[in-house]
């Protein structure tokens, strides 16, 4: 394995090696933190991290589901290199070989995962030194879905739970060396087999009681009419009747969606207290991120999986207390990045195969000609009720078709549309610029495909 050294993200006050914590949250999309704007986002915590740390306004999760936005993470590959998503088996050996946690514990990093694993893996022993994978119980259909884990005998929501155990290994973490704190939150995934789908801590109960949720953007049937007939028959509107079909229960489903979020942002400011109780808050750096973004009944559709922006962004935060300077960062970053920024940031070497960027230099401002002008989005999971799709975007446009009818384009100016409401790909006048982002497509799946597989990923099949 080769293997290229990094430290730019170790030039601080410091010459300790920081501790990381990597805090993954499940269907969170980019806009739902109260530092965004949103006002029915109870955040405090992760704002407090967003205020001090560095704020990406365009992160991206190049596959917008959780199974290989995940894998994506771990291994800093895109879909289309590790064909891991759902149905999919085993991910393949090769590619765990060089995730990021072995890569930290072999670089001299104490490992610790706490929470939803989401990829089929089973030797969670060679990334982690303490780990436990548990996710929501599909075995209730109700609230016991994410009620059903104890401490000291009492039964606590999976939030409290996973805050508990990351409290429980910061105050356990061997003195003698760093630690790589890798939490997974299952909210504010929906229990899709429930009837009531989000269910929240007495804690967060009481937010928004009593307030309005305003209805959402683009909610006109004419959006809606707009998608191709495999989408408007799919899922994304199946989930859509569960949760959003009616005034009522849309206010009370996105409510819920807040809540959740709420719960973790408590669990994050306990985590914050540990780490000072303990005196390594000034040498532990904290990213959140989530895996991927949410429909919350926009274009009459539920979910992600889609390649509209409200399905790729996702919030991204990296707070690291050396670097005593706020930005806000508009270059695009990936879920593919994290695996080599947090190696970087352990001093750690990164794998060559690796094909996300390390975010550092971003970090400490020392590279101003990063360049990221076009990337990858894609869905390629082969499954009757969700139609693999594939695109690009950049800063200023995003195109994308469906795999399976690659006649269905759309393509939008996101600096003048960020709704990405009027579909260009018809229009005379942007023929040039759809030609261009075609062939920026054919050259990124000329650059990440995997020439062992191929392209869509089957239901069933195996690794």
């Amino acid at each position: 394995m080769m293997l290229v050294a990094k430290s730019l993200c170790a030039q601080t006050a410091s010459n300790a090696r920081p501790n990381v914590i990597f805090i993954l949250t499940d269907d969170h999309r980019h806009d739902a933190l109260g530092y965004a704007g949103n006002k029915y986002a109870h955040t405090p915590e992760m704002d407090k991290l967003a205020r001090a740390g560095a704020y990406f306004k365009k992160a991206i999760a190049s596959t917008p589901i959780c199974a290989a936005s995940r894998a994506s993470i771990l291994c800093g590959l895109h879909e289309r290199t590790h064909k891991y998503t759902f149905q999919a088996g085993k991910i393949r050996q090769a590619c765990m070989t060089t995730a990021y946690p072995k890569v930290m514990r072999e670089g001299g990093y104490f490992t610790g995962f706490f929470g939803k694993f989401g990829v089929n893996y089973d030797r969670l022993g060679d990334l982690f030194d303490r780990y436990e994978s548990y996710d929501r119980n599909e075995n209730y259909q109700d609230k016991r879905g994410y009620f059903y884990k104890t401490l000291n005998k009492d039964t606590v929501h999976l939030t409290r739970y996973t805050g508990q155990q990351a409290i429980d290994f910061i105050a356990q973490a061997p003195k003698d060396k760093p630690f790589c704190l890798s939490l997974s939150f299952s909210a504010p995934h929906a229990h899709d087999g429930a009837a009531e789908q989000y269910f929240y801590d007495q804690q967060t109960a009481g937010l928004l009681k009593n307030v309005k949720i305003a209805p959402p953007p683009l909610a006109d049937d004419r959006y809606f009419e707009a998608q191709p007939a495999k989408v408007r028959a799919g899922f994304s509107r199946l989930r859509w009747t569960w949760r959003f079909d009616t005034p009522e229960k849309y206010q009370r489903m996105v409510k819920g969606y807040y809540r959740m979020i709420a719960g973790v942002d408590l669990e994050i400011g306990k985590i914050r207290k540990q780490l000072k109780k303990q005196g390594l808050d000034k040498n532990t750096v904290i990213i959140l991120m989530g895996d991927n973004g949410y429909f919350l009944g926009e274009r009459q559709l539920a979910d992600k999986w889609l390649m509209y922006d409200l399905s790729v962004r996702v919030p991204l935060i990296v707070y690291d207390p050396r670097i005593r300077q706020h930005q806000e960062v508009e270059t695009m970053a990936l879920n593919v990045d994290i695996a080599a920024t947090i190696a970087e940031l352990g001093q750690v070497p990164l794998p060559q195969g690796w094909q996300g960027k390390s975010l550092c230099p971003l970090l400490k401002k020392t590279a101003p000609n990063f360049q990221r002008d076009t990337i990858l989005i894609e869905h390629l999971w082969e499954f009757e009720n969700i139609p693999p799709s594939e695109g690009v975007r950049t800063q200023d446009w995003k195109y994308f078709r469906y795999v399976n009818d690659k006649a269905w384009e759309e393509l939008y100016d996101l600096k003048s549309d960020p709704n990405e409401e009027f579909n260009l790909a018809k229009n005379p006048q942007y023929q040039v610029v759809l030609s261009q982002l075609r062939r920026s497509l054919e050259n990124c799946i000329q650059k990440y495909r995997d020439s062992n597989s191929s392209t869509l990923i089957k239901s069933g099949s195996t690794n």
